[in-house]
């Protein structure tokens, strides 16, 4: 598919600071596409460029096939949603809506057609006549959608739109965001630094990292094959141990543990050759924890004697801290009745058991 927003190259520098790095990336019409990275990645950096609040020092961004950079931000007709609602506090919930329109000096008839039918979008329809001050922060920030959503614009930008709201009513206005992108087909540009909420929204995910893009992919092409190191850790929790490689009698990469543990690694780098130092990364939840005496769950699996250090409850699951035979601590989940079937407890000896086939191999940091 030919991508509608292209955005090619671009480079932002503060006097010796490099805010963003040849940021490069194709979205698709009617996308929603995530920025997502930690503070001063350059996510915000790309998407105020988009909008023409800021300027590159080198690069381009093309919109339906033409140059948008050269056109004036109040003309490139671009919705933005910011973190604070930025509604009119002197005008009511309708007349915030209607307020594109009016600059645009669409007719009186059309106005109030569309300001129907976005507060009917957003299911506040009741709020038309209500002053900003008297709507909840979930309210304001669904105004603040409809109004950017009423002139009809090409994209819709978000910037971290949810993060002044509290976990529940978050969680809530995220599933009233996918519902609006699947009737309205708007192409969406999100910022945020929220794994949970990226997945949850996402058509697809470029992952920001000290102003480059690392990855670029569905939320479960991120989560099951990471491309480096930084977005394994990024997106989801994950165990990195320590080994030094060397190939078996087979030419399969094995991976040697500080303690002298060989395991295969069941994953390949074309960047690592033997004698390398390496990096295993498992995720908690693909590992298994038993006592001494139960017998490993599969013959692919790889295993490695750890002492528990400490157990959690979490409801639907069971968190257990163990520390390895050189000492470092690691996480693994599991379905909240296993402690009971064990008998684990703080203290004991135990193995983890992992499927060599779950581990991503990188680079030692």
């Amino acid at each position: 598919m030919t991508a509608f927003l292209q955005i090619q190259r671009l480079r932002k520098t503060y006097d010796d600071v490099v805010a963003i790095d040849q940021v490069s990336l194709d979205v698709r019409k009617g996308e929603f596409m995530t920025f997502l990275g930690p503070s001063g990645s350059g996510k915000s950096t790309t998407l105020y460029i988009v909008a023409g609040f800021q300027e590159p020092s080198e690069g381009r961004v093309l919109l339906d096939g033409k140059p948008l950079l050269s056109v004036a931000p109040n003309k490139r007709n671009i919705g933005m949603v910011f973190q604070r609602y930025t509604l009119f506090p002197h005008l009511t919930v309708g007349e915030n809506v209607a307020f594109p329109l009016r600059v645009r000096r669409r007719p009186d008839a059309e106005v109030k057609a569309k300001v129907d039918k976005m507060l009917a979008l957003v299911h506040l329809s009741e709020c038309r006549d209500r002053m900003p001050a008297q709507l909840s922060g979930g309210q304001q920030q669904r105004v603040a959608i409809a109004r950017a959503l009423a002139y009809d614009p090409p994209v819709l930008l978000m910037d971290e739109p949810l993060s002044a709201l509290d976990k529940k009513l978050r969680e809530e206005i995220q599933l009233e965001l996918r519902r609006i992108h699947q009737e309205t087909g708007v192409t969406i540009l999100y910022v945020t630094h929220d794994q949970e909420e990226a997945l949850r929204l996402s058509d697809r995910i470029a992952v920001f990292n000290k102003g480059r893009i690392e990855q670029v992919g569905t939320g479960e092409e991120l989560y099951s094959n990471p491309a480096s190191r930084f977005v394994a850790s990024f997106i989801g929790n994950s165990n990195f141990l320590p080994v030094r490689l060397r190939s078996n009698n087979d030419g399969v990469m094995n991976g040697v543990f500080p303690n002298g543990h060989e395991v295969a690694s069941g994953a390949f780098n074309p960047a690592l050759t033997p004698g390398d130092d390496g990096t295993l990364m498992i995720r908690p939840e693909q590992m298994r924890i038993r006592s001494l005496h139960e017998t490993r769950s599969a013959a692919n699996a790889a295993s490695l004697p750890v002492t528990v250090r400490d157990i959690t409850y979490l409801g639907d699951a069971m968190h257990y801290a163990v520390a390895t035979p050189w000492q470092q601590e690691i996480s693994i989940r599991m379905p909240a009745g296993h402690r009971h079937d064990s008998g684990l407890a703080i203290g004991t000896q135990a193995l983890v058991d992992w499927d060599a086939r779950d581990v991503r191999l990188f680079a030692q940091a």
